[in-house]
């Protein structure tokens, strides 16, 4: 079976470099959202709360960063013109989610929920699940840069497990609603789990279904370029 591996950055090394600091940032947001969430539950708005917080809102500062630096390059420098929007829109895309991560962890900084002891396993489910997704998509996604054929393959973990998510994030809400708590808890619970997995639903909507998308683009402009290049030699070799 022919099987070539194809990568964007042939020439472009400055601008490899740029996304795949942003794919850095990416898994850092994913990174302390984990840590984060457990630090909530362990020690509420804590000073290492309010710590990580920080730093996390500096990850997702820096990633918009990056990526108006990487939209910058490949307009002024015209690169890989043939797949520009695609770039672009897989990087916006990326950004979403990190964005999700610092919202999620403002959010739990600025309500400072009440979740009981109780239910803090399943929180730390949820968002392990969401940032596992996250950090799926980037490998899909510097997959999509580097070898058009395995982004298919990394995808689809990503869709596994942003159904894991789902499927744990209702049961959570059930056995919240199922509970004594006061109502107005239980409403307030319900909104953020629903923002915990909305990051992955995120990660699974906007970000593999772009890369798959214009994975199967390049792989058919790059494969048209090898036919284009072998008839060029075979016409050559006939002269």
């Amino acid at each position: 079976m022919f099987h070539a591996k194809f990568s964007l950055f042939s020439k472009t090394k400055p601008l490899e470099n740029k996304i795949d600091l942003f794919h850095d940032k990416l898994l850092d947001a994913a990174m302390n959202f984990k840590k984060a969430i457990r630090i909530y539950l362990k020690e509420k708005r804590s000073e290492e709360y309010k710590k990580i917080n920080k730093q996390i809102k500096q990850i997702e500062h820096d990633a918009d960063n990056l990526r108006r630096d990487i939209e910058a390059k490949l307009y002024t420098q015209n690169l890989i013109p043939d797949l520009r929007a695609d770039v672009l829109n897989l990087v916006e895309n990326l950004d979403k989610v990190i964005n999700k991560f610092d919202e999620v962890v403002y959010e739990f900084y600025i309500e400072q929920p009440d979740i009981p002891e109780e239910y803090h396993m399943r929180f730390t489910e949820i968002c392990d699940l969401s940032a596992d997704c996250a950090e799926n998509l980037s490998i899909a996604s510097r997959a999509f840069f580097r070898d058009f054929s395995s982004v298919r393959d990394f995808s689809q973990k990503v869709y596994f497990i942003e159904h894991e998510s789902d499927v744990s994030s209702g049961h959570l809400k059930q056995a919240v609603f199922d509970s004594e708590l006061p109502l107005a808890n239980k409403l307030q619970l319900n909104i953020l789990i629903s923002e915990i997995a909305e990051i992955a639903e995120t990660a699974e909507t906007v970000g593999v279904g772009e890369a798959i998308g214009a994975a199967d683009r390049g792989a058919d402009m790059s494969v048209g370029g090898v036919c284009r290049s072998a008839r060029t030699s075979v016409g050559d070799a006939g002269r």
